[in-house]
């Protein structure tokens, strides 16, 4: 059992899915937290039956609220790195074991799943979706130093000490637990790399935003971040030459 690492699932309404994503997780002797985003179908239930932990929040917070509530699980229960994925089934738990040996070979605190570095990524954006995710990486991969092609993938690893960071400040809106949360990182000097990741599309529901509130909210973060007005992470570490 990997003792000191904790594998985070937000879910909201995900009781088509979050089962057989927890058997698999705990299949390769993964802890397990299933965050219960408020939902109204059976979700915590079906995630404790297949073993997971699960932490019930009496209304819907968003992804990063409930992610941010992980987190704070993780450090006040002595978890040294995490790894999220959705509770959908895109994010391959296969893969985990990768994000666990690059951020160990590279010395990181976070690490990014890209889709778009897997030949075998079956996840295809639209083409705005796919603009606007190249626009962010962007400015990802100026604040980062280095380049990020998938700044808004939510499967990754977060370890120590950003995870404590996190779990004091974490946005909680839409691509603020992606995009900003990486960004907010990076300039603070936190060390972030990408590997190939082969994410798939959900088989169940459809995602919660919109085209056009799409739209309105990566306008937002992009405000937030060009101004940086996004969350200050606490306890910064010295950015090392490169």
């Amino acid at each position: 059992m990997h003792s000191d690492l904790l594998v985070i699932i937000p879910a909201f309404n995900e009781a088509a899915t979050i089962a057989e994503v927890v058997n698999g997780a705990r299949a390769m002797r993964f802890h397990v937290l299933v965050v219960d985003d408020g939902s109204s179908d059976a979700t915590s239930e079906l995630a404790a039956n297949a073993g997971a932990t699960v932490l019930e929040l009496p209304f819907n917070v968003g992804v990063g609220g409930a992610l941010r509530a992980g987190f704070r699980y993780a450090v006040d229960h002595d978890y040294t790195s995490v790894v999220q994925i959705d509770a959908d089934g895109q994010h391959p738990l296969h893969q985990i074991s990768d994000l666990v040996h690059a951020a160990n070979q590279h010395d990181a605190h976070l690490v990014i799943g890209s889709r778009y570095l897997s030949s075998d990524t079956t996840l295809v954006p639209t083409l705005f979706r796919r603009l606007a995710m190249e626009c962010l990486g962007l400015i990802a991969s100026r604040s980062s130093g280095r380049k990020l092609t998938d700044s808004t993938s939510g499967f990754r690893i977060i370890r120590q000490p950003l995870l404590s960071d996190f779990a004091r400040e974490f946005p909680s809106y839409y691509l603020g637990d992606t995009f900003e949360a990486t960004v907010a990182a990076a300039r603070a000097g936190y060390r972030i790399v990408e590997i190939p990741a082969s994410l798939s599309p959900r088989t169940h529901g459809k995602s919660s935003a919109s085209s056009l509130r799409a739209i309105m909210l990566i306008a937002k973060v992009l405000l937030v971040t060009a101004a940086r007005l996004h969350k200050r992470l606490r306890y910064s570490i010295p950015t090392e030459p490169k």
